[in-house]
């Protein structure tokens, strides 16, 4: 029997981020979505997580999804069998980045939530070819659902998040490091980085996708996904 896989979606994101990877990875095996709406650091997010997480599960997140997935397996090692970190970051927030989220907390808080979705995914974060318009749309769909609160505490753990880099090193499982060739918020040489400094680490760029790689290119997503779900287990 294959190990559950717990998927953790990206910032304003909710299971629609993943509907291709669900439709198709659920064939075999038991996919289930983290909801990161609950607490205002990344550590109480990975907390609530695993209050009903299975016992071992594969772990894979995308954005601020990444960042609550490392925590994770910080929090929890052995429970996690192998992990997939996609379109994120291992770094701590810069000072001059949390600060410039001010204006956007007060935007969600004075009910101008489209507006502040709009500054927080731009189009030039995604692929220049094809379909920004459409994932962008789908992109504010689900953060106007998921309303001005959760908004407020996502950006709250984004600008407390932790250096994550100590916890990639000790990861000794199969790990894929997943990016969209034009991702400009969590480029491609941060995934090499990331790759990098885990033991088994391995990088893996999906063409013609920027920050949304799960909604520009669900099918090569779900392809570099198989492809990781496959890879042999590591004795520890």
């Amino acid at each position: 029997m294959h190990e559950p896989l717990l998927l953790l979606p990206g910032m304003m994101c909710d299971a629609r981020l993943f509907t291709h990877q669900i439709a198709r990875l659920s064939q075999d095996r038991c996919v289930v979505i983290g909801p990161v709406t609950q607490g205002e650091t990344v550590t109480e997010m990975a907390r609530f997580i695993l209050q009903a997480a299975p016992p071992r599960f594969a772990l894979a997140g995308h954005g601020l999804g990444g960042m609550v997935a490392m925590e994770i397996l910080r929090l929890a090692p052995e429970q996690v069998t192998r992990l997939a970190l996609i379109d994120t970051s291992p770094l701590a927030e810069l000072p001059t980045v949390a600060a410039d989220r001010e204006p956007l907390i007060m935007a969600a808080k004075l009910g101008r939530l489209e507006q502040a979705l709009e500054d927080e995914m731009k189009p030039d974060y995604l692929a220049p070819q094809g379909n920004r318009e459409r994932v962008l749309a789908q992109y504010r769909r689900m953060g106007m659902d998921l309303g001005p609160e959760v908004f407020i505490r996502q950006t709250r753990a984004m600008q407390r998040r932790p250096d994550q880099q100590k916890t990639l090193r000790m990861a000794k499982l199969p790990a894929f490091a997943i990016c969209g060739e034009y991702d400009a918020l969590c480029p491609v040489h941060r995934h090499e980085v990331m790759a990098g400094l885990m033991p088994h680490g391995q990088i893996r760029t999906i063409a013609q996708a920027g920050h949304l790689a799960p909604l520009e290119q669900p099918v090569a997503l779900t392809a570099a996904l198989g492809e990781w779900l496959k890879a042999p287990l590591v004795l520890h």
